[in-house]
């Protein structure tokens, strides 16, 4: 008998009893040494797999096995080799133990034969991915980038996986070939479009080509699903010294700084970026934002005066303003960007189908409970996923709203929401060095 090496219920103590009788010598144990395996208790397992070994003298296959992996584990690379070996020798029909074995000599740097074996080993399971996927990998060592091309492409045809595209892609950057690679890389990204590291390689190979609008794009929506993507950050820097005039790299890098928490360096980015694009009222916003969290609040009014000035039909503008307002303590002006909010707010559940932020609505919600307003104020009902809908606050159907990328303008939006709110509805001193900053210099 030869147990399945997934997951499965523990037996309990009754089964456990009629097992070790009715179970042959050689397979007795195997539960146990599995149950220790993927509970990560190592010492325990290598203790049973010695038992059985010497029970069965040596001939257990599975012991032999996860004692194998173990090693592997553990970067004894050339023990594990052996064991896999005589797994192989055991059951010369079972192609797991055949990989198993290229494997070991894939990270032993014996591409050559590692391939050898995993051809063995497709003989005896043509429709595994992983086998095709591998044998690319090592032709790429080899050099043999033909090969390598066939047998991913072969992998995907089976399942397509992240992985193999990143391996073709990397065939075509090897050969000097970017313009393959990008064509590789946004097939990947169709596939998978939360993978940071496909997007910010895209964004990489943009750059090199000096297309930046397409860089920072691939870069901003990298940084949507991962803000602390340190490479994406480090090539949007790389496309603003490239692109020093392009404000939107700039927004974006203001959008990246105030999510990590960095509001000076926000507050430089955006200033940057509205030198640029003075007519743009998220821009505003957003330095409000920075500035309210360096603790210069008459210069964070004044972003917001101008803000709600130049906007039209975002209420997320007024809102931030209204929060502002009411901590420090101007609850008749707070009343008075909370009243244009909701009249925004009823502009666009008029003239369109979007969705309201879910956090943007919690804010106001609270808000309009603490300046007694609000209970007329009916909400459509909030996004579940904030990354896969279209929110109010990336406007992506409203003509007014600016949106240089989308989705990384959402995420900024809602977080200036969140960074906004922090004190409401009472104040917190949260002991920051107060930097000066004059919006209008």
């Amino acid at each position: 008998m030869h147990l399945d090496r997934g997951s499965y219920m523990p037996p309990t103590r009754d089964q456990i009893h009629s097992l070790a009788l009715e179970f042959p010598i050689l397979e007795k144990q195997n539960w146990l040494i599995h149950l220790h395996y993927i509970h990560k208790d190592y010492e325990a397992c290598k203790a049973v797999i010695k038992e059985q070994l010497r029970e069965t003298q040596g001939l257990c296959e599975y012991a032999l096995y996860v004692q194998a992996l173990i090693f592997r584990l553990e970067g004894n690379i050339q023990d594990s080799l052996e064991l896999f070996q005589t797994c192989a020798v055991l059951s010369p029909q079972c192609a797991d133990n055949l990989k198993q074995v290229a494997r070991s000599l894939f990270l032993l740097g014996k591409h050559k034969a590692a391939t050898e074996v995993y051809n063995e080993a497709a003989k005896l399971n043509q429709k595994d991915w992983e086998i095709c996927h591998n044998l690319g990998v090592c032709y790429i060592y080899l050099k043999q980038f033909n090969k390598a091309r066939d047998q991913l492409h072969h992998a995907l045809h089976l399942n397509r996986h992240d992985l193999t595209y990143i391996m073709l892609g990397k065939i075509h950057l090897l050969e000097g070939n970017l313009d393959k690679a990008i064509e590789i890389y946004k097939k990947a990204v169709e596939f998978s479009p939360e993978n940071t590291e496909l997007l910010t390689t895209l964004g990489l190979l943009y750059l090199q080509l000096g297309i930046y609008q397409k860089a920072f794009e691939y870069l901003g929506n990298a940084l949507t699903y991962d803000p602390t993507n340190y490479k994406a950050i480090s090539c949007l820097k790389r496309a603003n010294y490239l692109a020093p005039f392009d404000w939107k790299i700039l927004y974006n890098l203001g959008l990246v700084h105030l999510t990590m928490q960095q509001y000076a360096s926000a507050f430089h980015f955006l200033s940057a970026a509205i030198n640029f694009q003075p007519k743009m009222a998220e821009l505003y916003m957003l330095l409000a934002v920075a500035l309210t969290n360096l603790e210069d609040t008459e210069n964070a009014k004044r972003a917001y005066a101008e803000a709600v000035h130049l906007d039209k039909c975002n209420p997320l503008v007024n809102l931030n303003y209204a929060v502002l307002l009411y901590n420090q303590g101007q609850k008749r002006e707070a009343l008075a960007q909370y009243q244009e909010m909701e009249k925004k707010v009823n502009l666009l559940k008029d003239s369109s189908s979007l969705e309201f932020d879910s956090e943007m609505v919690e804010v106001a919600q609270k808000l309009g409970a603490a300046l007694h307003v609000g209970e007329a104020l009916v909400w459509t009902k909030p996004a579940k996923d904030s990354r896969s809908q279209h929110r109010t606050t990336s406007a992506s159907k409203a003509a007014c709203f600016q949106q240089p990328l989308g989705s990384n303008q959402a995420l900024g939006q809602a977080m200036s929401s969140a960074a906004a709110y922090r004190k409401l509805p009472s104040e917190r001193g949260e002991g920051r060095e107060k930097e000066e900053r004059n919006i209008d210099e």
